[in-house]
Parts: structure tokens; sequence; C-alpha cells
């Protein structure tokens, strides 16, 4: 899966080049993003403070924030694009080194077209997109936590206030609480998306026969067997997926409030000004989203392990080793 992209020397520019475009331009955006962060306080703050200020300082921070919003934009539509590139380059790598051994084998493995065309593209795709979100996180958490450290200080409730960092720890604690639970409420997840590729390969590998066979193949005794099979295995998986979503949305939810609740009394002690809390706010869905990267990303890392798995059941099938076959 990864030594025909990044071990191949016809597709070493690609693999590296790549990767390093894809890394300079998430940097770049997190740049702005800690930008934008320090924007919210001193905004915010004159719009407290309205009074004392007029019109055209409302409109130059405006200036400021379109300055800041508008390359990022720009970069990160060009990071999107670029990475679907990169990631149609991983699949057409993958795809004919997989051909190159598969045609030389008598037997299949249940589903090989579709293991070779879906699974191969879905797998790259998602390790390009959870790539990219891993990685950006990695990089907020490096350029937010000292700044929510910092803002720590400004925290005035019992206990929180003689912890240093407690902000810190607080998105770090909910962060990891929430992962243990998802794990649990998520567990059975994989094996149902596992099972769920093997019937719809299935009901595929029938109609295909069908297109030069119809005698044979697609009868309605057939079709509705395996449809049936689908069906079952659908209405489990949404079954599994519909109550995984009540917690993952209710976490997000929760996790909104949360900085406000620990903020705000400052806020009426006349400790803090309004800017201070709206910064601590997006900082705090900085790092505290950053430490949640499994949790928001549950499904698609479901997707994708019950994806590997059948990569690689076809990568053992076709005993991907180059010197067996030299």
């Amino acid at each position: 899966m990864f030594k025909s992209f990044f071990y191949s020397k016809k597709w070493a520019l690609w693999a590296y080049l790549g990767l390093f475009f894809l890394l300079a331009s998430l940097l770049a955006q997190t740049s702005i993003n800690v930008a934008i962060n320090e924007w919210y306080k001193e905004f915010y703050d004159v719009l407290q403070d309205a009074k004392n200020h007029s019109i055209d300082d409302f409109y130059h921070f405006i200036k400021q924030f379109l300055y800041l919003a508008l390359p990022y934009v720009l970069i990160a539509t060009i990071t999107q694009y670029f990475g679907s590139i990169y990631a149609f380059k991983w699949r057409e790598a993958m795809t004919f080194d997989y051909i190159k051994f598969w045609q030389k084998k008598d037997d299949n493995i249940e589903g090989s077209s579709q293991r070779i065309q879906e699974d191969i593209y879905n797998f790259s795709k998602i390790i390009e997109s959870l790539g990219l979100a891993f990685v950006k996180a990695i990089m907020t958490l490096i350029a937010f936590v000292p700044i929510l450290w910092m803002l720590s200080a400004h925290v005035n409730l019992p206990i929180l206030k003689d912890i240093n960092g407690s902000l810190v720890w607080i998105a770090f604690l909910v962060s990891l609480g929430g992962l243990v639970i998802s794990w649990f409420v998520g567990i059975k997840l994989p094996g149902l998306e596992y099972n769920n590729q093997k019937a719809e390969a299935a009901f595929r590998k029938e109609l295909v026969f069908a297109e030069d066979d119809r005698k044979n193949y697609a009868s309605d005794e057939s079709i509705l067997s395996l449809f049936t099979g689908l069906k079952i295995n659908y209405k489990r998986l949404f079954l599994h997926y519909g109550y995984f979503n009540i917690w993952l949305y209710l976490f997000e939810q929760i996790m909104v409030i949360v900085p406000f609740l620990i903020m705000t009394p400052s806020l009426f002690l006349g400790l803090i000004q309004l800017g201070i809390i709206i910064q601590v706010g997006n900082a705090f869905d900085q790092v505290r989203s950053s430490f949640s990267i499994f949790i928001t990303n549950w499904t698609t890392i479901t997707q994708l392990r019950s994806i590997y798995k059948r990569l690689d059941e076809f990568e053992k099938n076709i005993e991907y080793r180059k010197h067996k076959l030299i």
C-alpha cells in the first residue's frame, strides 16, 4: 500500500516533493490561524468599547481580517486541489503495482475487481485527507498550546486558577475522555463496514457477470438474496452509526460552551474584556479539536480500517513480494 508509492523511483518526486508542498501549505494556514486568533482579541475589545472608537477603527479591523482571510481561502483551495491530485497519483501507483502481480495468478480473492478499482481509490483518498488533518492538528497544537497556556492566567475559577496552563489540561482531558468513550461506542463499526463491503462486492460481481450472461446470472432469486444481505448489513450499520452520531454531536456541542463557562465569571468581575473571552474560545477550540482529531474523524477512520483490512488480504492473496516472482 505504501511501498508502491513511497519506495518507487518512478513516483519519488510526487511522493516526497508533493508531501513537502502539502506540509508547507498547512504550515501557512496554521500561521494565518494564529494571526486571526490575535485579531479576535483586538477586534472584540474595540466593539466592547465602541464609545471610545470611531467607525474608521471598525473598518480598519475588517480590512485586517480580509488581508488574513483571503490568502487563507486561496491557500486552502490550492491545498485541497493539489491533495486530490496527490491522492490520485498514489492510486495510480498502487493500481499498476497490484495489477502486474494479480495478472499472474490463476485464482482470485473475493471482490478482486472492487479491491483494485474502488478500495485503492478510497484508501488513497482517505489517507490523503486524514493525513492532512493529522499533520494540521499537530501544527495547530504546536502553535496554539503556548497561546492557550498563557491565556490560562486569566482563569479565575477556584482550583483551576491555581493550575498552570489549566485551559490546556482541560482541553486535553476532555478530548482523552471523549476518545475513550468513542472507542467503546463505536467498537462494532469496523467489523460492520468490512462485512458490508463484502456484501457489496458479491452483489456487484453478480451484476457484472450478468452483463455477459443473463441466463445464468442475476436471476430474481439470486438478486433478491444478495440484496437482502445488503439490506440487513446496512440496517445494522445505520443503527450503530446512529447512536455513535448521537454521542459525537453531543460531545461537539458541549465543547462549544466549555471555554465560556470557564472564562465568563472573570468578565463579570471586570478582570478581563470580551476580546480575551473570544480569543480563549477560538484558541481552546483549536487545541481541543486538534486533541480530538480521532473523535471527529472516527467515521472516516472506521472506513479506512475496513479498507486496509481488505487490501491487506488482497496483498497476501497475490503474494505481494516481488522477490518471490523473480
